[in-house]
C-alpha cells in the first residue's frame, strides 16, 4: 500500500556545494546532523554550531567518515546565552571568508519552565530569539557571500497558538505546547520578514 504521508519520502539533490560554507545550528543530532551529513557529502565546508562539544565531536567524526569530507569544523554555540551567540558570531566573522548557507535548526521542545541566561522563556529564547540575534550578527557576511540562503526550521506547531504579547515569557501561565507553538510561529514570521527584507540579495 502506498504511503500518503510526506514523511515517507526522502528528499535528495545532486547539486554540488564545493567551495560553499554552511553553518548549521544543532548539527550534532537529529535533523541538524543529517543536514550536515547531506551537505558535507555534496562538498560543502560545514560549521557545526553546537552547545555540547563532546556530542558534536562524535557527530563530526561520523559525518567525516561517512562522507569523506574532512572540511567539517565545530564551533561552540549556546543559543540560550547571548554572550555565547555574540562570541560565536565574532569568531565566524573573523575566521570565515564566506557564509553561503545558514540553517537555523537547533531548538528545545516542550521542556519544563525555565529561562535563558538573559531572562527569556527557554523555548522562545532558544528557538527564536537566539536565532534572530545570530542571523542579525552574521547578516553582513551572508550578504557579501551571495548567492546565499538562510533557512529557518519551523514546524506545524506554529498553528497551535498565537503570539502572547501580553505574556511573551509565559510568566503568568505556562503551557509547554503553547510556548513551543509560539516559538515556532515566531520562526515562521521571522522567515517571512527576512524574505521580504532581503529580496534580491539572500534567498
Amino acid at each position: 500500500m502506498k504511503c500518503r504521508h510526506v514523511c515517507c519520502y526522502r528528499w535528495s539533490s545532486e547539486e554540488r556545494l564545493d567551495g560553499k560554507t554552511a553553518i548549521i545550528t544543532g548539527a550534532n543530532t537529529g535533523i541538524g546532523k543529517e543536514t550536515a551529513r547531506d551537505l558535507a557529502r555534496r562538498g560543502a565546508r560545514i560549521v557545526m554550531a553546537c552547545r555540547d562539544l563532546e556530542r558534536a565531536e562524535e557527530a563530526r567524526t561520523d559525518i567525516m567518515e561517512d562522507t569523506g569530507n574532512e572540511n567539517v569544523v565545530i564551533r561552540k554555540l549556546d543559543l540560550s546565552d547571548t554572550k555565547s551567540i555574540r562570541a560565536f558570531a565574532e569568531i565566524i566573522n573573523k575566521e570565515e571568508k564566506q557564509v553561503n548557507i545558514l540553517i537555523n535548526n537547533a531548538g528545545v521542545m516542550m521542556c519544563p519552565y525555565s529561562k535563558t541566561a538573559d531572562g527569556f522563556e527557554m523555548q522562545l529564547g532558544v528557538n527564536h530569539l537566539g536565532h534572530f540575534l545570530l542571523t542579525y550578527l552574521l547578516l553582513d557576511l551572508i550578504k557579501r557571500s551571495a548567492p546565499a540562503r538562510i533557512v529557518v526550521v519551523a514546524s506545524v506547531a506554529h498553528t497551535w497558538t498565537g503570539l502572547r504579547l501580553d505574556d511573551i515569557n509565559s510568566e503568568r501561565s505556562y503551557d509547554t505546547m503553547k510556548a513551543y507553538g509560539q516559538s515556532k510561529l515566531a520562526n515562521v514570521m521571522f522567515a517571512r520578514s527576512l524574505a521580504k527584507q532581503l529580496q534580491g540579495e539572500v534567498r
